[in-house]
């Protein structure tokens, strides 16, 4: 399979905003022009999917279970992140996910922001999910 071939190929992210709006459950609502371009995926096949579309296998679940706890109780939560794209290769974000909320203050949705992460932090990251994901096995 195609996406699969090229998993350990990174793709270099430019330098605009990444934009996503999703429902309470997860579900892309909304996507910018550089989203896309990010993702190597047009706006029909995100809108109305989950963003475990561009799930990276080497992401520890235990990062997302944690980030669903934040965003779900209501506050910001931010970390960095690496994407599958369309073609199968990866790029790491930083991202700031924030809640939407009603009058009520009822969570309603989600807006997140990503742009390129650093190298460094990167590099940072990458170790301590490599620990995470060899725990989880």
């Amino acid at each position: 399979m195609e996406n699969r071939a090229s998993l350990d190929e990174e793709y270099l992210i430019g330098s605009d905003a990444i934009i996503s709006q999703t429902d309470k459950e997860g579900v892309i609502t909304y996507v910018n022009k550089a989203f896309c371009e990010t993702s190597g995926y047009q706006v029909d096949d995100l809108v109305g999917n989950s963003h475990t579309l561009l799930r990276h296998p080497e992401m520890p679940s235990t990062i997302f279970t944690k980030m669903w706890e934040t965003i779900s109780g209501g506050q910001a939560w931010n970390g960095l992140i690496k994407n599958r794209r369309a073609d199968g290769k990866f790029y790491w974000v930083e991202t700031e996910i924030l809640p939407i909320k009603d009058d009520d203050e009822n969570v309603t949705g989600y807006i997140a922001v990503r742009k390129e992460a650093s190298r460094k932090d990167i590099n940072e990251t990458q170790e301590t999910y490599k620990k995470m994901l060899e725990t989880q096995e």
